[in-house]
């Protein structure tokens, strides 16, 4: 049996008969019914039944009509595959994210995607979970970098990224000058939250009713900035991913802590329509954050970790290591508890 013959085969079912089928391969009629006995000879089975001037095909043609498509199907993808593989890419590429995704994340990850790729026409569109997974539902997008999990089966999911969520404060706050903050330290605390319904908002929450803390919200919003203004002039404390705070811990505007006996985390991955094939602009972008995320601060005074067993081995360069508080630095606290479970939404 070779493609040829399998070739033949969807032919003369196609058209329902040998001589149309010889025709439309440039074959004559005796070559494809030589073809047809061949294949019925090697699997001891008859393929079509002859009616007179018309044909019929057997259960078992039927079976091998199957595999032909799905042979036929997976060498054109292939050959696609290889020859977009030599081309340059161009186009466009719809991406959508969180707001700290898009604050933290898309710019050096674009920046190297355009290096790489100068002739793709990226567009960044962010927004809260909800909406953005709703674009790309309907295709209007083409790849988010969503905290996770999204709960849709018409979506793939690919983790990429673990974000230690920490307690961030005014650096004039009582609880900056503290070395070690537990979670009753935050009891009665006025906080500045992530909006609920969010991804993050509900590690957060899972955790407050974890450690029987009512919390205090005094502002709710997905704008990481305005929290962490509001922060600033102490309206209230927060949990924030480190990346977010990263840059006003060092540069002494804010304070941040972990948990003493939790870890809080979120995970990021990328998501995108379920097909049965991903473009190649999809598949670069994904490859690039690949790149980028050893330098990204996900987590304070050690090396980024990736939601999969591959991590980076980067240690935290120096000058960030003097930034931040004792608090944060290795060792100073006690061994982390297993992260708080996560559920579906937004931000």
């Amino acid at each position: 049996m070779d493609l040829r013959q399998l070739e033949i085969l969807r032919a003369v079912a196609e058209s329902g008969s040998f001589t149309s089928a010889g025709r439309s391969l440039h074959l004559s009629q005796s070559a494809v019914s030589r073809q047809i006995l061949l294949l019925e000879d090697e699997l001891n089975e008859q393929l079509f039944l002859r009616i007179g001037r018309k044909i019929r095909i057997t259960p078992a043609g039927a079976t091998l009509l199957r595999l032909s498509q799905r042979v036929i199907d997976d060498i054109t993808e292939t050959r696609a595959g290889i020859l977009e593989s030599q081309q340059t890419l161009n186009g466009s590429l719809r991406v959508v994210g969180g707001m700290t995704v898009c604050l933290y994340v898309f710019p050096a990850l674009l920046k190297e995607y355009r290096r790489i790729h100068p002739n793709v026409e990226v567009r960044v569109t962010p927004g809260a979970s909800p909406r953005l997974i709703r674009r790309l539902r309907s295709g209007a997008a083409d790849l988010g970098l969503l905290t996770l999990p999204v709960d849709d089966p018409n979506l793939v999911q690919v983790p990429v990224m673990r974000e230690e969520l920490l307690v961030a404060t005014a650096t004039q706050h009582p609880l900056a000058r503290k070395k070690q903050i537990t979670p009753q330290d935050l009891v009665r605390q006025p906080f500045v939250l992530f909006e609920s319904g969010s991804n993050s908002r509900r590690a957060i929450d899972e955790f407050f009713v974890r450690e029987q803390i009512d919390p205090k919200v005094v502002t709710e919003t997905e704008n990481v900035e305005i929290i962490k203004a509001l922060v600033r002039i102490g309206m209230g404390i927060t949990i924030i991913p480190y990346q977010a705070v990263a840059r006003e811990v060092r540069a002494g505007s804010l304070f941040c802590a972990r948990i003493a006996g939790t870890q809080l985390v979120r995970e990021t991955g990328w998501v995108y329509l379920r097909s049965a094939r991903v473009p190649r602009a999809v598949q670069e972008m994904m490859q690039t954050l690949e790149h980028v995320r050893p330098r990204l601060k996900l987590s304070p005074g050690v090396p980024p970790r990736a939601a999969t067993p591959a991590a980076s081995s980067r240690p935290a360069d120096s000058a960030e290591r003097r930034s931040i508080p004792r608090t944060l630095r290795a060792g100073s606290d006690p061994a982390p508890a297993p992260p708080a479970p996560l559920s579906h939404a937004g931000e």
